[in-house]
């Protein structure tokens, strides 16, 4: 099967983040994690209309989301294993359910989410510059700042890459090590601004329901968003 790259498709997988919102686990999110999350459900809506499935293709997706959420909910209720189990268990699951979502598409519709996928990643790139001139306007940055800022956000970014594509890595292991990609990033932040910039970053950051800076900071999608397991009393760690 020709490879296709996790972000296009997790997007494309239109019914599985319904699926993980295993109603013991629903709770209230904060604006920024709403925001993020209806995007993300808005994107997939656009990715699938524009793949033009079949009515076959709609009712094997249905039907695979039916047995995901079934498998998902027993793993939910089985409170005899330990977290560690738990949580290897569940990446098993997931990881079969892309897969088996993967094989409904077409080697047409496969070529267009890769398409897609690149096109996304042009726009991205556009609205980093255009955020980049922003910020250099808004914090007053030198041209040595904005040139450190640049080559930080293009390290970050590679490094988020090779995280993303590294098969080895569970969807746990790449949150993880995103996490403290963010945390490096936010370090080297202080090593380039000065006080009164990194104060003004943050009061904006506070305005936007996204981050104002960084690469890669957006939704994970499908399959990349799921709540921990069940309190730590029902089970043994």
């Amino acid at each position: 099967m020709k490879k296709i790259l996790f972000p296009a498709l997790v997007l494309a997988l239109a019914f599985t983040a319904d699926a993980q919102e295993i109603p013991e686990r629903k709770a209230d999110h904060p604006p920024m994690m709403q925001h993020r999350m209806h995007k993300a459900r808005h994107d997939r809506m656009m990715i699938m209309k524009q793949l033009n499935l079949t009515d076959a293709q709609k009712e094997q997706f249905k039907t695979q989301k039916e047995e995901f959420r079934k498998k998902m909910e027993e793993l939910q209720k089985n409170d005899g294993i330990t977290v560690k189990e738990w949580r290897t268990r569940r990446e098993n699951l997931r990881t079969d359910h892309r897969a088996k979502m993967e094989s409904i598409y077409t080697p047409e519709q496969k070529a267009q989410l890769e398409k897609m996928k690149k096109d996304r990643q042009l726009k991205q790139q556009d609205m980093m510059k255009k955020r980049a001139e922003r910020m250099k306007t808004h914090l007053g940055l030198t041209n040595e700042q904005s040139a450190k800022l640049e080559k930080s956000r293009k390290e970050m970014g590679e490094k988020m890459k090779v995280i993303r594509e590294n098969k080895s890595l569970s969807d746990i292991q790449k949150r993880e090590e995103m996490r403290e990609l963010t945390k490096q990033q936010h370090e080297n932040l202080k090593s380039i601004l000065t006080e009164e910039q990194l104060k003004k970053m943050k009061e904006k950051e506070g305005r936007r329901p996204g981050p104002c800076f960084g690469p890669g900071m957006k939704h994970k999608g499908p399959g990349m968003h799921q709540g921990g397991p069940p309190p730590a009393k029902q089970r043994t760690l």
